[in-house]
């Protein structure tokens, strides 16, 4: 019997032509429509003048941000193609700005390597732009092409003379894409940029902020144009020298390299008297790739075994002695690999893990060689990287026990939790979500405000041990963090899985003041040294409590008539009560929160808890280097960058709670 109600056929089938699609679903091509998406569409553009940097024809790139939030990117490279394609029947340029897959980097004919995640080019930059402005310098002339979402709107066109080559892009994002906000952030590309130049030696990026109010302090009008320059003609050594400003060094930094059929790799490696074992970076065709792969692979197991054999052939580990494990032999290390390769394959959850298997024998064949060799020709610092390393072994052996006190042996055994914790009723890591908070008197308000079914409550007692300062052994001894890693359920260490973790949500919550910030930052300079696999997969949470309460004065209501998040805010919340009448917002009693036990349970549930009325702030790594640099100086040992950093910062301060 037909079914007439359910027709399937041809004229269902919608199909999408040119850069339809890309409009149509951005987030397939970006990523997002949000910050992240926004800053990819700059990404691209950057990316091709790096192409033409690989190839050997540009060593400078300058990127504006424009008075009306447009991005310009003006490099000297050979300029984009202008000729009559030959199959498409337009310029080359047009074919490149809008057919989608077209370029350089497809074909044999193109770059041999490329920048770059996904490939998807200026096309879908085009795509979701308002306005795209081209202008090519090549073979004595200057060209211009305009388009708009996508479509040509003027072609290409002469307009003058061009002494030199190379390539000027400018876009507008869509706000009709872009609906959350089309406001470029200064720092985000700057990092980006710092770490571009980096990975690629010699090559200039220039970056300058042309808006007013934008990066200047106090939101008062910049005076000049925000300018910042980066060029490293040490390459990845200067990039590992920056990952350990301010640390004691055990060596000067190893560099060495290494070529076959399949690509390119660059290892650059430096040890400090640090705990910390996060410094290892692998990027593959200059793409940070957070979640490794098979050329972090190669390196973890050619630096352990290679450490190893040096240790007992010169008699430092001795016959009786446990083998240096990877960890051992990577505490304290600062280390960048970079892979060039033909064709890239990225995997994964957020596409950044490297899935290409001949890149493992070239990068382990390479760091074997590069890295015995040091150590034979350099025995004093290779003596203290060993050291290094059979002292990391022992603290290991130590914290053996504690590690094994915190291994859950499943979800449902909730005999093994600490006895603070209020678990939530939900096994389901997905729906459920943990409060970290500071104190009993919090902790008490916290759990009878929550809803028991998904949200567990952890009170911690104290500040917790700074990790950047203890090695794993007397983190593990800390009753708190024993509690925090227990509760949490992934373990530690060797054991570290973050597939076992028990709430996908993660939030610190801590008081308003100066003692919660500094809780907070230690919370996070543990999960950034020993669970970065949470802030990598999005776990990790701020809550946001409000810093004030309004509540009517000469009233027997004790009712909050409304609260305020911001200090900066108070002030222009009160001048919306005056109306014309000064006396309008004093009317109101403002009440300084001071703790999370300050407010009942009620309040605390409607301002910070209901996931429908709170704001929470997801902790990432939107640059892992300055990442790495900031926990290291505000949380090491050493005084000066800590006090260098105060002394850098001071004018940004405009509140201080005592």
């Amino acid at each position: 019997m037909a079914d007439t109600g359910s027709h399937y056929g041809a004229d269902d089938i919608k199909v999408l032509k040119g850069l339809e699609a890309v409009r149509k679903r951005p987030g397939m091509y970006i990523g997002s429509t949000g910050p992240l998406g926004l800053h990819h569409l700059v990404y691209e553009v950057v990316d091709n003048s790096v192409d033409e940097a690989l190839a050997g024809y540009c060593d400078h790139i300058q990127v504006f941000i424009r008075p009306d939030n447009s991005i310009c990117v003006i490099d000297n490279g050979r300029g984009i193609p202008v000729e009559r394609h030959k199959t498409e029947k337009m310029p080359t340029v047009e074919v490149v700005l809008t057919i989608l897959h077209a370029g350089g980097k497809f074909g044999d004919g193109g770059y041999k390597v490329s920048g770059g995640l996904h490939g998807v080019g200026v096309s879908v930059v085009n795509a979701l732009s308002s306005r795209m402005v081209v202008d090519v310098r090549r073979d004595g002339k200057e060209y211009e092409i305009v388009l708009e979402r996508g479509i040509t709107t003027t072609k290409l066109h002469e307009i003058g003379k061009a002494k030199k080559t190379g390539t000027t892009v400018t876009f507008w994002p869509d706000p009709d894409i872009f609906t959350d906000t089309c406001v470029f952030d200064f720092d985000t590309l700057a990092n980006r940029f710092r770490e571009m130049a980096f990975l690629n030696k010699g090559l200039k990026i220039e970056l300058t902020d042309e808006r007013s109010n934008q990066s200047a302090l106090f939101s008062q009008p910049a005076e000049e144009p925000v300018k910042v320059s980066f060029k490293y003609d040490g390459g990845i050594v200067d990039f590992v020298k920056y990952l350990n400003e301010g640390k004691e060094a055990l060596n000067k930094p190893i560099y060495f390299a290494a070529e076959n059929d399949d690509g390119t790799v660059e290892v650059s490696m430096q040890w400090t008297s640090s705990y910390s074992g996060n410094g290892v970076m692998a990027f593959a065709n200059n793409i940070n790739t957070h979640e490794g792969g098979t050329h972090l692979d190669g390196f973890k197991q050619a630096v352990t075994r290679t450490i190893n054999e040096y240790a007992r052939s010169k008699g430092i580990l001795k016959e009786k002695d446990s083998n240096l494990s990877g960890d051992d032999c990577r505490e304290g290390l600062a280390a960048i690999i970079s892979v060039k390769l033909h064709e890239p394959e990225f995997e994964g959850q957020t596409k950044t893990k490297l899935g290409n298997t001949e890149i493992r024998g070239l990068v382990q064949t390479a760091v074997t060689k590069g890295l015995a060799e040091y150590l034979e020709e350099n025995p004093a610092p290779a003596k203290r990287i060993v050291n290094k390393a059979s002292q990391a072994l022992k603290a290991r052996e130590a914290a053996r026990k504690a590690r094994e006190a915190t291994r859950r042996k499943g979800v449902l055994d909730s005999f093994s939790l600490p006895g603070k914790l209020a678990d939530c009723s939900s096994k389901e890591p997905e729906n459920s979500e943990i409060f970290i908070v500071e104190g009993d008197s919090a902790g008490g308000s916290a759990k009878q405000a929550r809803d028991r079914k998904y949200q567990a409550i952890l009170p911690l007692r104290g500040k917790i041990l700074n990790v950047e300062r203890a090695g794993l052994h007397r983190s593990l001894s800390s009753d708190t963090i024993s509690s925090l890693i227990t509760a949490i359920g992934t373990n530690i260490g060797d054991d570290f899985d973050a597939d076992k973790a028990r709430y996908h949500r993660i939030i610190i919550m801590t008081d308003a003041d100066v003692d919660g910030a500094h809780i907070r930052c230690l919370l996070l300079t543990f999960f950034y040294r020993y669970m970065p696999e949470l802030i990598n997969r999005g776990y990790i949470y701020i809550a946001q409590p409000p810093i004030f309460g309004l509540k009517k004065k000469n009233t027997k209501s004790t009712k909050v008539e409304r609260y305020i998040y911001d200090e900066s805010s108070l002030s222009s919340v009160l001048a919306e009560y005056d109306d014309g009448d000064k006396r309008g917002a004093d009317r109101f009693d403002v009440q300084r929160y001071k703790g999370l036990g300050e407010m009942d349970p009620e309040q605390l549930w409607e301002t910070t808890m209901e996931p429908a009325s709170r704001t929470l702030l997801q902790v990432n790594i939107d640059d892992a280097a300055e990442a790495e640099r900031a926990v290291s100086d505000l949380m090491g040992d050493k005084v000066e960058p800590r006090r260098d950093f105060i002394q850098s910062h001071a004018r940004d301060v405009r509140f201080l709670d005592i």
